[in-house]
């Protein structure tokens, strides 16, 4: 199956489901890699998208982002609630991604 143009894909909604799905696959099935693997094919696929339109610079901050959103959401998650936490980070994650990537 070909993968569309990379500079035609909308990533909003790729980092905010990488994000949530990995959560759900992680809880739901009990096996933390299947979330991890979910996770990382949502961040490759909008980084692809992210290096074709922005360059390596904006690249890397919504990588950092995206990363860093998963790791900051389980302390998190602690204060608040996995769920809330999970919504959170994914919602953070992709209005960067439209602020830095998907508006233009």
């Amino acid at each position: 199956m070909p993968l569309k143009p990379a500079e035609s894909v909308f990533t909003a909604p790729i980092a905010a489901t990488g994000l949530i799905g990995g959560f759900v696959a992680a809880q739901e099935t009990g096996i933390r890699p299947l979330g991890g693997v979910l996770l990382a094919a949502a961040g490759g696929y909008a980084g692809r998208t992210w290096l074709a339109r922005k360059g390596p610079a904006t690249a890397s901050a919504l990588g950092a982002i995206y990363v860093l959103g998963f790791g900051l959401s389980h302390p998190l998650a602690k204060k608040i609630g996995a769920w809330p936490s999970v919504l959170t980070v994914a919602g953070l994650s992709a209005a960067a991604s439209w602020a830095l990537s998907d508006r233009a």
